[in-house]
Parts: structure tokens; sequence; C-alpha cells
């Protein structure tokens, strides 16, 4: 039975949860994950622990945040006039917006903090920061 290699697209089932347990995503009641080996289309410390999996294999990973989405990055935070924002959206810490960058992009913002003046968004990715642990098991190499 062959391994899995760089350049191999290969369909993984997961579970991932956070150090203390909480579970972030899972592949459960859906098709398995598909994506090529060495292609960056997952985080690091994953894909590396996938290649040498045999189909059927299973195996728990620990990616540290700097092999997940990073450390927060202080500059992706941002304090607005909370004027700027639409009355008519509801403003909650842990609340997701969406908001234009300066070059036009569209991005997903959490809002971090609230006053009575401003509002304090955060562009980081939610999971940045932390180690996430991966239940995997490689069920194809196609």
């Amino acid at each position: 039975m062959s391994e899995a290699k760089s350049g191999d697209t290969v369909r993984i089932h997961y579970t991932g949860t956070l150090t203390d347990g909480t579970r972030f995503d899972s592949s459960e009641g859906r098709d398995p994950l598909e994506f090529t080996l060495g292609g960056g289309q997952i985080i690091p410390g994953l894909e590396r622990e996938i290649l040498g999996m045999k189909v059927g294999d299973k195996k728990t990973v620990t990616a540290v945040a700097d092999e997940a989405y990073g450390q927060p990055n202080p500059t992706a935070m941002q304090e607005v006039p909370r004027s700027s924002i639409p009355p008519e959206i509801e403003l909650v810490v842990g609340g997701q917006l969406q908001a234009m960058t300066q070059d036009g992009r569209q991005i997903s913002v959490t809002i971090a903090a609230l006053t009575d003046d401003t509002v304090t968004m955060d562009a980081n990715h939610p999971l940045a920061g932390k180690d996430l642990i991966f239940d995997v098991e490689l069920v194809e190499i196609v």
C-alpha cells in the first residue's frame, strides 16, 4: 500500500479541537476534505503529518499556533468610530462583520471591544495564537 507524498491528492476525515477540548471543525456528516499535499491548501502543521500516512491510517496531530494560523498580528486590530457603522447593525463583542480593506477586498472581522464611541475590530483569523489538535484518518489517495 502506498504512502501519501507531496503532489498526491488525498482525502481525509478529521475533527479539530482546541487544547481545552472545544471542537472547532469536523468533516463529520460531510464528504472527506480533499486537497493536494504540498499545495499549501491546509495548515502546515497538519499537512506535514499526513505525509507518509497510508489509506486507513488514523492519528492525532497537534499543530502549534505557528504551524497553524500563526500568532495574532497586532496591526490587524483597528479601532473605528462607532458612528461609522450603520445603526441597524447589531454590535456585540465576538460578533462578525464584513469590512473592506483599503485595496477593496472584503474581509471578515470580529468585534473585539466596544465603547460608547468606538468599535475595535480584529481581522486576525479566529484561531490565530491557538494550538490545534486534529484526529485524522486518511481515507483515500486519489
